[in-house]
């Protein structure tokens, strides 16, 4: 598959692009600075230069992808007005670029508490609206759609084992190494259509956690 993803150099996404290229995907990754570039073609990605926040429109990137993952974030020290701009606006650019072009595949990447973001309070209530809003405008949609709410991000290696589950409102954590294995597992499950569901470090294997959802 030709599988574009979104906020291509993010931690979780450039571990997502290998792990697609090295399955033998055409994993492309969408990366605002050229200086960038490098750090996929390492990976087996194809990097694609364009920007996420100002270009009016992605359909040019998504044009001729199978399937497309919203990767993106503000980050860490971005305000608020950038969260609603990258965590929101960028994910209804993507949705209206893939409904466009006729990409039905979409896999977004949100967060624990984006169904409570209320009690995010100041330091995190902004995103976790950003990403609730996100979340609305795709379920929304008439694409193929799977929500991703990974908890506490770590960069402890992988175990290839987890917990997830359609109930929401859990906490824990989650290295980024399996978030990524997850979503490229998703890509490939039809099942996770139509599903949101919370991820967190488990006992399960991912493919069996996902078969069992």
């Amino acid at each position: 598959m030709d599988i574009l993803v979104v906020g291509g150099h993010g931690q979780i996404a450039r571990r997502l692009l290998k792990l697609l290229a090295d399955q033998g995907h055409t994993a492309r990754g969408l990366i605002r600075k050229p200086e960038q570039a490098a750090d996929l073609v390492a990976a087996g990605a194809v990097p694609v230069l364009g920007d996420l926040e100002n270009d009016k429109s992605l359909d040019a990137y998504v044009k001729g992808a199978d399937a497309v993952v919203f990767a993106a974030g503000a980050g860490p020290g971005s305000g608020d007005a950038r969260k609603r701009t990258v965590d929101l606006g960028g994910a209804v650019k993507l949705v209206d670029a893939a409904r466009s072009t006729g990409v039905r595949r979409y896999v977004q990447i949100s967060s624990i508490g984006a169904d409570r973001p209320d009690q995010g309070g100041d330091s995190m209530g902004a995103y976790l609206q950003a990403k609730a809003e996100a979340d609305a405008y795709l379920t929304a949609s008439d694409l193929d759609w799977t929500v991703v709410r990974p908890g506490s991000l770590t960069n402890d290696p992988g175990t290839g084992r987890v917990k997830v589950s359609t109930e929401l409102g859990h906490r824990g954590p989650i290295p980024r190494d399996d978030v990524a294995a997850v979503v490229a597992a998703a890509l490939a499950e039809d099942h996770t259509i139509g599903l949101t569901f919370e991820l967190f470090t488990g006992d399960t294997p991912i493919s069996q956690a996902l078969a069992e959802l």
